[in-house]
């Protein structure tokens, strides 16, 4: 009963200093908007990125130069290595019986037009038909290409959604001629859209027969990669090692010698970006918090003020029985309040602010149950921290010398 007699005369209070209590609010709002706009927005960029490496599938991994850089050095060491060569395929598909899936990946960038419009630098990809076997894309209409239109190398093409609507807007693609590059392909299916991901336009892209492209574009050189599919994910370990040795023989590597390539799985891009997505959130948070911390001396002094104008009535309130700990506990509550409410106010900015970012870098935002309470105790440990001096030092007030403040 004495608890919510003192939260009324802290709301009583609070709402009688608006201004006040408004001023106190907005350092905490600042940073826990803050905090609940960076914690969205990367568990939302996490969730993007997930879902895009579960596309390869737990038993794929793929064979390449570069594989993961994160430094400088790494990137100059790779720049050393030599290419992935086409002759590597036969050796792995040879050499590799726990390989169910072998399959080679170009890439090349030019135009594609189709009769006036032309789209400027297209990802050109070229593979066979094990793709859609190893990598998860649906088709939308029409179909890939096959195992025949590889061996024959027919000139035929895939498209991404964004090829479908900005050089057929309102018309059917299949069977109609695009030209890639100057050549001319026949347009044989359409992906279901997929979306952007940190500006990538991942429907901005034609697929066409790895020989094609061969054919076309000549050897990919540093622009090919081997995508691998294990016969399952327990064996996928086992997978790796049989490639390593067919491709450490083959490229002479000396058994002293690192790998002069890179094998890639999705638990290792996973891995990498769980790292760098750690790193961002502690700095982020870490910096959003300077602005909870300015906020928290915002509170404190703003109720020490509170606490001195109101020192008669403090006086008042002890020489008719009350105590020292509900004194305490009402400069408490007040300040509690106003760091929750402005907690609350900061959690819903921040979510309007992190869904507003889904139209930039398309991803998908959600109400993070992390985000709201840790909005919350955020805001909470601020009005603790911040508001038990003040509320301490009215609880200690001498009510004679209180009753004498003018």
């Amino acid at each position: 009963m004495i608890a919510i007699t003192l939260v009324k005369l802290s709301v009583s209070s609070l709402w009688a200093n608006k201004l006040r209590s408004a001023l106190t609010l907005l350092g905490v709002i600042i940073g826990v908007t803050s905090v609940m706009t960076i914690i969205s927005a990367l568990e939302g960029m996490m969730g993007g990125i997930q879902a895009q490496i579960e596309r390869m599938g737990p038993a794929t991994f793929v064979v390449t130069k570069f594989g993961i850089i994160t430094s400088e050095q790494e990137y100059l060491e790779a720049l050393k290595r030599k290419s992935i060569s086409l002759d590597a395929i036969k050796y792995i598909e040879d050499g590799c019986d726990l390989c169910e899936k072998v399959c080679p990946r170009a890439f090349k960038r030019t135009d594609v037009k189709y009769e006036s419009q032309t789209l400027r630098r297209v990802k050109i990809g070229g593979s066979t038909a094990s793709l859609i076997d190893v990598v998860d894309f649906e088709v939308g209409q029409g179909r890939f290409h096959s195992s025949e239109d590889d061996i024959y190398k027919r000139q035929v093409a895939f498209i991404g959604y964004t090829l479908r609507e900005e050089l057929f807007p309102g018309l059917d693609p299949v069977g109609r001629d695009i030209r890639i590059g100057g050549a001319r392909y026949k347009v044989i299916g359409v992906a279901k859209e997929m979306g952007s991901m940190f500006g990538n336009n991942r429907d901005n892209f034609v697929l066409i027969p790895f020989s094609t492209h061969i054919k076309q574009f000549g050897d990919p050189g540093d622009n090919m990669n081997i995508t691998i599919k294990a016969v399952s994910v327990a064996r996928l370990a086992e997978a790796q090692d049989q490639v390593r040795l067919v491709m450490r023989s083959k490229r002479h590597v000396p058994y002293d010698k690192p790998d002069d390539f890179a094998m890639i799985t999705a638990d290792n891009v996973l891995e990498m970006v769980n790292s760098v997505t750690k790193i961002f959130r502690t700095g982020l948070v870490g910096i959003s918090s300077i602005s909870l911390v300015v906020g928290g001396i915002v509170v404190m002094n703003i109720m020490m003020v509170s606490v001195t104008e109101r020192t008669r009535e403090i006086g008042i309130r002890k020489s008719v029985g009350a105590k020292r700990k509900h004194i305490l506990l009402q400069f408490l509550y007040e300040a509690l309040l106003t760091t929750l409410s402005g907690g609350i106010v900061g959690i819903v900015l921040g979510y309007i602010i992190a869904k507003s970012l889904v139209g930039m870098i398309d991803m998908e935002i959600s109400p993070s149950m992390v985000a709201i309470v840790a909005g919350l105790s955020i805001s909470t440990g601020t009005g603790l921290i911040f508001g038990i001096y003040p509320a301490m030092k009215a609880a200690r007030l001498d009510p004679i010398k209180a009753l004498s403040y003018e």
